[in-house]
């Protein structure tokens, strides 16, 4: 699956777009992390126990997007991107979406 974050793929032509695809992933914080991040906030500098709980929910949610492309038979995701909101305290939800298309080399 060749996936970009362009608005096209140089060397490739698209034969057809096949719409939106989506991956989305729900994650919360946990005492431990909590505790390890307000430690590590303290001390300044990168906070890695929220860099990983991020770095995880991306990964999911970029499992999720290809899952969702290859179900409607592409083989490449243009203009991808992901969102990130929270939805109540703790509670954040990861998005990645783009459009699904079929693409064959020039």
């Amino acid at each position: 699956m060749l996936i970009v974050t362009t608005n096209d793929v140089p060397g490739y032509r698209v034969v057809k777009t096949l719409g939106l695809v989506r991956g989305i992933t729900v994650r919360s914080r946990n005492v431990i992390s909590d505790a390890i991040g307000g430690l590590q906030s303290m001390l300044g500098g990168r906070v890695g126990a929220y860099v990983k709980l991020a770095e995880a929910s991306r990964a999911e949610a970029y499992d999720e997007l290809v899952q969702h492309a290859q179900a409607m038979g592409a083989n490449a995701v243009i203009a991808m991107r992901y969102e990130a909101n929270e939805i109540m305290e703790g509670v954040t939800e990861v998005l990645a979406y783009g459009t699904a298309a079929v693409v064959e080399p020039e």
